[in-house]
Protein backbone atom coordinates (compact mmCIF):
# COMPACT_ATOMS: atom_id res chain seq x y z
CA UNK A 1 0.00 0.00 0.00
CA UNK A 2 2.87 2.94 0.83
CA UNK A 3 4.37 1.69 -2.57
CA UNK A 4 1.45 2.13 -3.98
CA UNK A 5 0.99 5.87 -2.05
CA UNK A 6 4.34 6.60 -3.79
CA UNK A 7 3.37 5.87 -6.86
CA UNK A 8 0.37 8.15 -6.84
CA UNK A 9 1.67 10.62 -5.22
CA UNK A 10 5.04 10.93 -8.03
CA UNK A 11 2.12 10.61 -10.63
CA UNK A 12 0.35 13.91 -8.90
CA UNK A 13 4.03 15.59 -8.65
CA UNK A 14 4.72 15.06 -12.66
CA UNK A 15 0.86 16.10 -13.22
CA UNK A 16 2.07 19.48 -12.14
CA UNK A 17 4.98 19.57 -14.67
CA UNK A 18 3.31 19.04 -17.86
CA UNK A 19 2.67 22.63 -19.65
CA UNK A 20 -0.93 24.18 -19.45
CA UNK A 21 -2.23 24.31 -22.90
CA UNK A 22 -3.28 27.80 -23.74
CA UNK A 23 -6.81 28.85 -24.87
CA UNK A 24 -6.40 31.76 -27.24
CA UNK A 25 -10.08 32.33 -26.76
CA UNK A 26 -10.36 32.37 -22.94
CA UNK A 27 -12.42 35.45 -21.94
CA UNK A 28 -13.60 35.98 -25.36
CA UNK A 29 -17.11 37.69 -25.87
CA UNK A 30 -19.48 35.80 -27.69
CA UNK A 31 -19.17 38.88 -30.24
CA UNK A 32 -15.92 38.29 -30.51
CA UNK A 33 -16.32 34.64 -31.33
CA UNK A 34 -18.35 34.92 -33.54
CA UNK A 35 -16.46 37.49 -35.83
CA UNK A 36 -13.62 35.26 -35.72
CA UNK A 37 -15.46 32.60 -37.03
CA UNK A 38 -16.93 34.22 -39.71
CA UNK A 39 -13.26 35.68 -40.42
CA UNK A 40 -11.82 31.65 -40.54
CA UNK A 41 -14.82 31.33 -43.07
CA UNK A 42 -13.44 33.99 -45.47
CA UNK A 43 -10.23 33.10 -45.41
CA UNK A 44 -11.16 29.37 -46.21
CA UNK A 45 -10.08 28.33 -42.43
CA UNK A 46 -12.81 25.99 -41.89
CA UNK A 47 -11.62 23.62 -39.48
CA UNK A 48 -10.57 26.96 -37.15
CA UNK A 49 -14.36 28.02 -37.68
CA UNK A 50 -15.57 25.53 -36.40
CA UNK A 51 -13.71 25.36 -33.51
CA UNK A 52 -14.43 28.74 -32.79
CA UNK A 53 -18.41 28.42 -33.28
CA UNK A 54 -18.08 25.10 -31.43
CA UNK A 55 -16.55 27.65 -28.36
CA UNK A 56 -19.10 29.65 -28.98
CA UNK A 57 -22.17 27.54 -28.91
CA UNK A 58 -20.56 25.70 -25.43
CA UNK A 59 -19.96 28.84 -23.70
CA UNK A 60 -23.06 30.92 -24.91
CA UNK A 61 -25.47 28.44 -25.34
CA UNK A 62 -28.72 30.85 -24.56
CA UNK A 63 -27.23 33.67 -26.46
CA UNK A 64 -28.27 34.85 -29.85
CA UNK A 65 -25.33 33.55 -31.25
CA UNK A 66 -25.73 30.46 -30.33
CA UNK A 67 -28.28 29.19 -33.14
CA UNK A 68 -26.47 30.79 -36.21
CA UNK A 69 -23.52 29.09 -34.85
CA UNK A 70 -24.99 25.46 -35.39
CA UNK A 71 -25.72 26.76 -38.41
CA UNK A 72 -22.54 28.06 -39.13
CA UNK A 73 -20.98 24.84 -38.31
CA UNK A 74 -23.21 23.01 -40.87
CA UNK A 75 -21.62 25.23 -43.71
CA UNK A 76 -18.54 25.31 -42.71
CA UNK A 77 -18.49 21.34 -42.80
CA UNK A 78 -19.97 21.77 -46.23
CA UNK A 79 -17.42 24.03 -47.61
CA UNK A 80 -14.60 21.76 -46.11
CA UNK A 81 -16.09 18.66 -48.05
CA UNK A 82 -17.38 17.04 -45.11
CA UNK A 83 -20.61 16.19 -46.15
CA UNK A 84 -21.30 13.53 -43.72
CA UNK A 85 -20.13 16.05 -41.18
CA UNK A 86 -22.41 18.87 -42.40
CA UNK A 87 -25.25 16.50 -42.75
CA UNK A 88 -25.36 15.16 -39.33
CA UNK A 89 -24.89 19.19 -38.13
CA UNK A 90 -28.40 20.12 -40.03
CA UNK A 91 -30.24 16.89 -39.35
CA UNK A 92 -29.50 17.95 -35.85
CA UNK A 93 -30.29 21.69 -35.93
CA UNK A 94 -33.52 20.54 -37.39
CA UNK A 95 -34.16 18.02 -34.52
CA UNK A 96 -33.60 20.74 -31.77
CA UNK A 97 -35.18 23.82 -33.83
CA UNK A 98 -37.70 23.18 -36.16
CA UNK A 99 -39.58 26.22 -36.25
CA UNK A 100 -36.20 28.56 -36.66
CA UNK A 101 -37.23 31.07 -39.25
CA UNK A 102 -33.46 29.92 -41.67
CA UNK A 103 -34.67 25.92 -40.93
CA UNK A 104 -35.99 25.94 -44.52
CA UNK A 105 -31.86 26.88 -45.65
CA UNK A 106 -30.58 24.07 -43.53
CA UNK A 107 -32.95 21.75 -45.06
CA UNK A 108 -31.78 23.05 -48.18
CA UNK A 109 -27.83 22.57 -47.15
CA UNK A 110 -28.72 18.98 -46.07
CA UNK A 111 -29.74 18.08 -49.44
CA UNK A 112 -26.61 19.98 -50.95
CA UNK A 113 -24.75 18.28 -48.82
CA UNK A 114 -26.25 15.08 -50.61
CA UNK A 115 -25.95 16.23 -53.99
CA UNK A 116 -22.57 17.40 -53.82
CA UNK A 117 -21.20 13.90 -52.62
CA UNK A 118 -22.92 12.46 -55.65
CA UNK A 119 -22.13 14.89 -58.32
CA UNK A 120 -21.49 13.43 -61.33
CA UNK A 121 -23.78 10.42 -61.80
CA UNK A 122 -24.40 11.86 -65.10
CA UNK A 123 -21.24 13.43 -66.04
CA UNK A 124 -19.26 9.70 -66.70
CA UNK A 125 -16.38 11.86 -66.02
CA UNK A 126 -15.51 8.85 -63.84
CA UNK A 127 -14.67 5.69 -65.30
CA UNK A 128 -16.62 3.89 -62.76
CA UNK A 129 -18.97 1.58 -63.69
CA UNK A 130 -22.45 3.05 -62.87
CA UNK A 131 -23.38 -0.26 -61.84
CA UNK A 132 -21.03 -0.14 -58.65
CA UNK A 133 -22.30 3.17 -57.82
CA UNK A 134 -24.65 3.56 -54.26
CA UNK A 135 -27.47 6.14 -55.20
CA UNK A 136 -27.75 6.60 -51.59
CA UNK A 137 -26.85 10.50 -51.29
CA UNK A 138 -28.63 10.57 -54.52
CA UNK A 139 -32.15 9.59 -52.99
CA UNK A 140 -31.35 10.96 -49.43
CA UNK A 141 -30.85 14.33 -51.53
CA UNK A 142 -33.99 13.97 -53.40
CA UNK A 143 -35.64 13.50 -50.13
CA UNK A 144 -34.03 16.50 -48.58
CA UNK A 145 -35.11 19.31 -51.62
CA UNK A 146 -38.17 17.22 -51.51
CA UNK A 147 -38.78 18.10 -47.74
CA UNK A 148 -37.73 21.38 -47.98
CA UNK A 149 -39.61 22.46 -51.06
CA UNK A 150 -42.77 20.79 -49.89
CA UNK A 151 -42.43 22.47 -46.38
CA UNK A 152 -41.83 26.06 -47.33
CA UNK A 153 -43.05 26.18 -51.35
CA UNK A 154 -42.24 29.87 -50.44
CA UNK A 155 -38.67 29.76 -49.36
CA UNK A 156 -36.16 31.47 -52.25
CA UNK A 157 -34.75 28.31 -52.11
CA UNK A 158 -37.37 26.13 -53.29
CA UNK A 159 -36.45 27.37 -57.11
CA UNK A 160 -32.82 25.49 -57.00
CA UNK A 161 -34.34 22.91 -54.93
CA UNK A 162 -37.14 21.95 -57.66
CA UNK A 163 -34.52 22.14 -60.52
CA UNK A 164 -32.05 19.99 -58.54
CA UNK A 165 -34.77 17.35 -57.75
CA UNK A 166 -35.56 17.14 -61.37
CA UNK A 167 -31.53 16.39 -62.19
CA UNK A 168 -32.15 13.94 -59.50
CA UNK A 169 -34.67 12.26 -60.72
CA UNK A 170 -32.93 11.70 -64.01
CA UNK A 171 -29.86 10.47 -62.32
CA UNK A 172 -31.91 7.54 -60.22
CA UNK A 173 -33.67 6.41 -62.80
CA UNK A 174 -30.33 6.41 -65.67
CA UNK A 175 -29.09 4.39 -62.84
CA UNK A 176 -31.29 1.88 -63.07
CA UNK A 177 -31.67 1.48 -66.60
CA UNK A 178 -27.91 1.10 -66.83
CA UNK A 179 -28.36 -1.65 -64.05
CA UNK A 180 -31.12 -3.04 -66.43
CA UNK A 181 -29.24 -2.88 -69.17
CA UNK A 182 -26.33 -4.85 -67.80
CA UNK A 183 -28.53 -7.52 -66.69
CA UNK A 184 -30.17 -7.50 -70.06
CA UNK A 185 -26.74 -8.20 -72.24
CA UNK A 186 -25.68 -11.11 -69.57
CA UNK A 187 -28.93 -12.88 -69.93
CA UNK A 188 -30.76 -11.92 -66.91
CA UNK A 189 -33.68 -11.51 -68.85
CA UNK A 190 -36.17 -11.45 -65.58
CA UNK A 191 -34.02 -9.75 -63.39
CA UNK A 192 -33.43 -7.05 -66.93
CA UNK A 193 -37.29 -6.80 -66.75
CA UNK A 194 -37.93 -6.25 -62.74
CA UNK A 195 -35.16 -2.99 -63.04
CA UNK A 196 -36.81 -1.51 -65.95
CA UNK A 197 -40.53 -1.93 -64.82
CA UNK A 198 -38.91 -0.47 -61.36
CA UNK A 199 -37.85 2.48 -63.37
CA UNK A 200 -40.67 3.48 -65.76
CA UNK A 201 -43.02 3.06 -62.83
CA UNK A 202 -41.03 5.04 -59.94
CA UNK A 203 -39.71 7.68 -62.43
CA UNK A 204 -42.27 8.16 -64.59
CA UNK A 205 -41.08 11.85 -66.66
CA UNK A 206 -37.29 10.63 -66.42
CA UNK A 207 -35.99 10.77 -70.14
CA UNK A 208 -34.17 7.46 -69.48
CA UNK A 209 -37.20 5.62 -69.84
CA UNK A 210 -37.20 5.75 -73.58
CA UNK A 211 -34.32 3.02 -72.84
CA UNK A 212 -36.10 1.56 -69.88
CA UNK A 213 -39.13 0.86 -72.09
CA UNK A 214 -37.08 -0.98 -74.99
CA UNK A 215 -34.78 -2.71 -72.47
CA UNK A 216 -38.45 -4.10 -70.81
CA UNK A 217 -39.39 -4.88 -74.92
CA UNK A 218 -36.02 -6.96 -75.12
CA UNK A 219 -36.40 -8.65 -72.51
CA UNK A 220 -39.99 -9.60 -72.60
CA UNK A 221 -39.53 -11.16 -76.22
CA UNK A 222 -36.41 -13.10 -74.83
CA UNK A 223 -38.47 -14.61 -72.41
CA UNK A 224 -40.62 -15.43 -74.89
CA UNK A 225 -43.93 -13.45 -72.73
CA UNK A 226 -45.44 -11.89 -76.74
CA UNK A 227 -48.32 -9.79 -74.65
CA UNK A 228 -46.15 -8.14 -72.21
CA UNK A 229 -43.98 -7.41 -74.87
CA UNK A 230 -46.28 -6.07 -77.24
CA UNK A 231 -47.80 -4.06 -74.29
CA UNK A 232 -44.65 -2.76 -73.88
CA UNK A 233 -43.92 -1.54 -77.07
CA UNK A 234 -47.34 0.12 -77.38
CA UNK A 235 -46.55 2.32 -74.34
CA UNK A 236 -43.07 3.15 -76.06
CA UNK A 237 -44.42 3.97 -79.70
CA UNK A 238 -47.32 6.16 -77.42
CA UNK A 239 -44.59 7.90 -75.50
CA UNK A 240 -41.57 8.39 -77.60
CA UNK A 241 -42.68 7.96 -81.19
CA UNK A 242 -39.50 9.15 -82.36
CA UNK A 243 -37.35 6.90 -80.95
CA UNK A 244 -33.67 6.29 -82.10
CA UNK A 245 -34.30 2.43 -80.90
CA UNK A 246 -36.67 2.43 -84.00
CA UNK A 247 -34.07 3.13 -86.64
CA UNK A 248 -32.71 -0.21 -87.23
CA UNK A 249 -35.71 -2.26 -87.40
CA UNK A 250 -38.67 0.08 -88.92
CA UNK A 251 -39.43 -1.13 -92.67
CA UNK A 252 -37.51 -4.36 -91.86
CA UNK A 253 -38.88 -8.19 -91.94
CA UNK A 254 -37.35 -8.90 -88.28
CA UNK A 255 -39.13 -6.71 -85.56
CA UNK A 256 -36.87 -3.51 -85.21
CA UNK A 257 -35.86 -4.59 -81.69
CA UNK A 258 -34.85 -8.08 -82.87
CA UNK A 259 -31.95 -5.96 -84.62
CA UNK A 260 -30.00 -4.68 -81.56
Amino acid sequence: MRSLAVIVALLLAGCGLLPEVHDETAGWSANRLYSAAREAMGDGSYDKAVKYFETLEARYPYGRYAQQAQIEIAYAYYKAGEPASAIAACDRFIKLHPNHPNVDYVYYLKGLANFNEDQGMLGYISMQDLTERDPKAAREAFEAFKEMAGKFPGSKYAADASARMKYLVNALASHEVHVARYYLKRGAYVAAANRAQFTVKTYADAPANEEALFVLVKSYDALGMNDLRDDAERVMRKNFPDSEYYKRGLDKKEPWWKLW
